[in-house]
C-alpha cells in the first residue's frame, strides 16, 4: 500500500465510519448484526490502494486481439482499460462486451480473490475541445443527455450488489479539465470550443456529476484525469490545473471524499523516467530548461510530474491520501533507436535530444506516435505516492484515423493524426509523427500494435 492508516488518522476515521455505517445499514435491513458476512463487510469498505493485494481484469476481447498479433501472446494477460466512450457501450454495440458482460467476466476471473475492473468513464458533453479525432456523440449543451443516459446507467450496474466484491477503479474523463486551463481565453492554443465548454460549465459540471453519482457506489474508485507532464507541467498550467480539479470534483453534489486519486498519461507516450539528463543539469553555461525540448517546463518525465503533482493537488484541498495512476501502455521508447546515455555535451539541445527517450518530434505530438514502444507492465505502488503503473489504453487501439473516414460515432478527422501535417500552436508547428494507414480512434490498429511490441521497454 502507499501508506498506512498510521499516517493518515483521517483516512482510519474514515474507513471505520464507512464500515459501521455499512454495519448499521445490514442491521437495518436484516434486523440482526450477526447476519453480517465479512464478504458483505469488506466489498463496502474502500480500501487504501485498490491494486493492492488484488489482481486486476483482463478484457478477453483485447486480449484475444492482441494474441492474434506475431508475438501478441507474450503481453496477451496484461490488464486493460474498458473504454465506455458512447452510451452504446453501456450495453455493447456489435457483439462487443456491455458494462454488465464486462463485469459478469470479471466475477468469473476473480475466483474468489479480490480483482480490480477498470472502467474509462468518457463522454462529456463537447468532449475533447482541442481534437478531433476522439470528439464525442454529446453535443455542448446535451449535459442533461450525459447524467440521465449515460452516467445514471453506469452508476446503476455498478450498484447492482451482484458486482460488490469487485474493486473497481473508474478514470473519469480523459482529455477534458486540463483544456479549460490551456486552450481558452485567447491563448495561441486556444479553440472556440473550448472557449465554449469553459463559457457553460458543462465540463466543470459533467466531472463533478460523475464523481458524485459513481463515488457512492462503496466499491468504486474514483481517478480523475490529470493530464501529463508535457501539457500541464509547465508553471502557468500547474496550479491552476489543479485548482480547477478541485473546483470539479466539489460541483453537482460532490466532494474531495469522492475523489480517490489521479491519472496521468493515459493514452499518452511520456517516457516515465528520463536517466540521461536533469533540469538541474547546465551545458556550455545554459540550463537544460532552455532547450527546445523541455521549452522551460518543470518536469521532463511522467513520474517526476505525478509525483509533485500530486502534492500540488494536496495543498489545493484534496485529501492528503489520494494517489496516482501513471498509464505505461505506449511510453516505453525502446528499441535500437532507445539512447544509452547522454547526448553530446556541444550545445544543450543536443545534449537533451541525443540522449531523451521519448523520440517525439514535439511533446505535444499525441496521435499514433512513430517509433513508440510498450511501457513498463501494469504493477502496484512502483513508487512513492503512485498506486499502480496502468495500461489503461489497450495498446493497439488507434488514436485517430490518418485520413477521413465517414463513422456513426461521433469521431472526426484531426490532422494531428495525418503523418504529413505540419502541425498547430499546442505542437508549435512540429510534424504530426503519426503513423499513416490508421483507423478510426479505438479501433484496432495491428501496425501499431506490432511496432509497440518491438519497441517494448523492458524489452519483451
Amino acid at each position: 500500500m502507499r501508506h498506512t492508516a498510521e499516517q493518515f488518522p483521517e483516512r482510519r476515521h474514515r474507513v471505520r465510519t464507512a464500515a459501521l455505517a455499512a454495519c448499521a445499514m445490514l442491521v437495518a435491513a436484516t434486523g440482526t448484526a450477526g447476519s453480517l458476512s465479512g464478504t458483505a463487510h469488506a466489498a463496502t469498505v474502500r480500501v487504501d490502494n485498490p491494486y493492492a493485494g488484488a489482481g486486476v481484469y483482463v478484457n478477453p476481447e483485447w486480449s484475444a486481439k492482441a494474441a492474434a498479433e506475431p508475438g501478441g501472446g507474450k503481453v496477451a494477460d496484461q490488464p486493460t482499460g474498458v473504454w465506455l466512450d458512447r452510451i452504446a457501450t453501456i450495453n455493447g454495440t456489435g457483439g462487443a462486451l456491455g458494462l454488465r458482460g464486462h463485469l459478469d467476466t470479471a466475477l468469473r476471473q476473480a475466483a474468489g480473490r479480490p480483482l480490480v475492473v477498470q472502467l474509462v468513464i468518457y463522454n462529456l458533453p463537447g468532449r475533447d475541445c482541442s481534437a478531433l479525432a476522439s470528439n464525442g456523440e454529446l453535443g455542448p449543451t446535451e449535459i442533461g443527455r450525459y447524467r440521465t443516459e449515460y452516467i445514471d446507467p453506469i452508476a446503476a450496474i455498478l450498484a447492482d450488489p451482484k458486482y460488490a466484491s469487485l474493486r473497481i477503479v473508474t478514470t473519469v474523463e480523459i482529455d477534458s479539465l486540463p483544456n479549460l486551463v490551456t486552450n481558452t481565453g485567447g491563448r495561441p492554443t486556444a479553440t472556440p470550443q473550448c472557449d465554449t465548454m469553459l463559457a457553460n460549465g458543462n465540463y466543470v459540471k459533467g466531472v463533478g456529476y460523475a464523481l458524485n453519482k459513481l463515488g457512492a457506489v462503496p466499491n468504486v474508485y474514483n481517478y480523475v484525469d490529470a493530464g501529463h507532464h508535457g501539457w500541464i507541467g509547465w508553471d502557468d498550467n500547474f496550479g491552476a490545473s489543479a485548482r480547477l480539479l478541485h473546483q470539479a470534483a466539489t460541483a453537482e453534489g460532490s466532494t474531495v471524499d469522492k475523489v480517490h486519486g489521479f491519472i496521468t498519461n493515459t493514452a499518452n507516450y511520456s517516457a516515465l523516467k528520463e536517466d540521461n539528463f536533469s533540469l538541474g543539469d547546465t551545458v556550455a553555461g545554459r540550463s537544460v530548461r532552455e532547450s527546445k525540448w523541455v521549452d522551460w517546463n518543470r518536469y521532463a518525465d511522467e513520474q517526476s510530474f505525478a509525483q509533485a503533482f500530486r502534492q500540488e493537488l494536496v495543498r489545493s484541498g484534496f485529501r492528503s491520501d489520494v494517489g496516482m495512476l501513471i498509464d505505461t501502455s505506449r511510453n516505453g521508447w525502446g528499441g535500437s533507436a532507445r539512447p544509452t546515455g547522454p547526448g553530446p555535451r556541444t550545445n544543450v539541445d543536443a545534449f537533451v535530444d541525443g540522449g531523451r527517450y521519448d523520440r517525439r518530434l514535439h511533446v505535444g505530438n499525441w496521435c499514433n506516435q512513430a517509433g513508440a514502444g510498450l511501457g513498463e507492465r501494469p504493477r502496484t505502488a512502483p513508487a512513492s505516492g503512485i498506486d499502480a503503473y496502468v495500461w489503461m489504453k489497450p495498446p493497439g487501439e488507434s488514436d485517430g484515423s490518418s485520413r477521413e473516414i465517414p463513422n456513426n460515432e461521433g469521431k472526426g478527422f484531426d490532422r494531428m493524426c495525418d503523418p504529413t501535417y505540419e502541425g498547430n500552436p499546442r505542437n508549435n508547428y512540429h510534424r504530426s509523427g503519426a503513423l499513416p494507414d490508421a483507423p478510426l480512434s479505438g479501433h484496432w490498429f495491428p501496425a501499431q500494435f506490432r511496432e509497440l511490441l518491438r519497441n517494448a521497454y523492458p524489452a519483451l
